[in-house]
């Protein structure tokens, strides 16, 4: 049985939906406080029926954890406080969120007769600007000088921003259980997700976000010059890192992998996406500037050889396919976005 906190968001329902059309039972946790999470659990519910169990919890609540978890296989730890925006304007909820949610989670499981396998779903962020390392600057994007590949795991930690103490704090803390107490955890540092079924928002989810908008007509504002660079990877392929971690448990337990498009699937989100969403939505889309962001990193692309040799993972679906299905969705739901 697995259970999925943030079941109801982006990620937490394209898992639940891939579990459950695999036979698998399903617990999904969720606040429901993210705009239109609702819409992501009817979807499920109306799909799944009473194969699917929902319980409207926090993970702030230590008691309601404690109550949920035990008697699960797996938790996959996706809740969270997901914007660095947000955590600069109210730090301390930022904190409760995702540092004190997630120890939350993981005493649960410690506690529970049965210790649950934990996944967390942790951040490129934990890794800060990176101001060690060098940045060209070239006609439509940044690049790493010497970092073909991209980031491995063993760059240096320096967690930026609130948002970036929180995550990377808890990230500390999953691994570490699987060290001291012996719960079997994995932490993903995920790089930026997209797909079907993401309400994009302006400091998150920003390519879905930038879909949205361009196919509503609404206004788009770049920070920085849009010639930051991400490696995207498809939703799909991150559930196939998931299983395939799951698979490998008992040798994986208290590992931590960078799982993201890797250099081959990386963009710059507007000077290279621009011209990709423009035709997808088969007209011109003007955008106005604004500042840079506080720890908003030039380029960040997930060095993933480490997955690749031990998950025998890598992602399938190329980002210009990956996005054109995304548009595709989002084209097909117009009413949900309105």
């Amino acid at each position: 049985t697995h259970l999925i906190t943030g079941g109801a968001g982006f990620i937490g329902c394209n898992l639940a939906d891939y579990l459950l059309r695999n036979g698998e039972s399903v617990t999904i946790v969720d606040n429901l406080s993210r705009p239109r999470t609702p819409l992501n659990l009817a979807w499920l519910q109306e799909r799944y029926g009473d194969r699917l169990r929902f319980v409207q919890a926090d993970i702030r609540d230590a008691a309601a954890m404690q109550a949920v978890i035990p008697g699960h296989r797996i938790v996959y730890h996706l809740a969270g406080q997901v914007a660095v925006t947000t955590s600069v304007k109210d730090p301390r909820s930022d904190f409760e969120i995702n540092a004190l949610g997630t120890l939350n989670i993981l005493e649960a499981a410690r506690l529970a007769l049965k210790p649950p396998i934990v996944f967390f779903a942790s951040t490129n962020k934990v890794y800060g600007g990176m101001e060690t390392v060098t940045v060209v600057e070239e006609a439509t994007r940044y690049r790493y000088r010497d970092l073909v590949n991209g980031v491995p795991e063993h760059q240096l930690l320096d967690f930026h921003s609130p948002y970036g103490c929180s995550k990377g704090a808890a990230d500390q803390y999953v691994r570490d259980y699987a060290r001291i107490y012996g719960i079997q955890t994995v932490v993903f540092r995920q790089s930026c997700i997209y797909g079907p079924r993401q309400f994009g928002v302006e400091d998150q989810g920003w390519a879905a976000h930038f879909a949205i908008a361009a196919l509503l007509n609404r206004p788009i504002t770049i920070y920085g010059d849009g010639k930051q660079v991400r490696d995207m990877l498809y939703v799909d392929d991150l559930i196939a890192a998931y299983m395939a971690a799951l698979e490998r448990i008992d040798q994986v337990s208290g590992h931590i992998y960078n799982i993201g498009g890797g250099p081959h699937n990386a963009l710059s989100i507007w000077a290279e996406f621009g011209p990709v969403l423009s035709r997808l939505v088969g007209r011109e889309i003007t955008v106005r500037y604004g500042d840079w962001r506080p720890g908003d990193q030039p380029v960040y692309i997930s060095d993933i050889t480490l997955a690749k040799q031990e998950l025998g993972w890598e992602p399938r679906v190329s980002v210009y396919e990956g996005i054109e299905r995304m548009v595709g969705w989002i084209r097909d739901n117009l009413p949900l976005f309105r």
